[in-house]
């Protein structure tokens, strides 16, 4: 049997190095739900219907404004578009067009 004082100070140090212990983790797991809830803040999600022109295919908004698709989504889903012409477009517009 170890003396009083030694016994102690050895219970002390288990108890402190698994209060430390478990101190980190929550430490660790409160960060990680920060971080998760940062990201959950800044993801945009688009779900039901949506209206659109058939004709000029603009966007009818919360607002009941028509607005071009590019804007639209721009706003709700946090993008950037690039404009191109694909083939087949190319081809009805630019006879001597050959495809790369």
């Amino acid at each position: 049997m170890l003396p009083w004082g030694l016994s102690f100070t050895l219970f002390n140090g288990i108890i402190g190095f698994y209060y430390g212990t478990i101190k980190a983790e929550k430490l660790a797991r409160e960060e990680l739900i920060k971080n998760l809830q940062k990201s959950l803040a800044e993801v945009k999600t688009l779900s039901g219907m949506l209206p659109i022109c058939a004709w000029c295919k603009r966007i009818r908004n919360d607002e009941g404004y028509w607005q071009k698709i590019e804007a639209y989504m721009k706003s709700h889903l946090d993008l950037d578009f690039t404009h191109d012409i694909c083939n087949d477009c190319a081809k009805k517009s630019i006879p001597s067009f050959t495809q790369t």
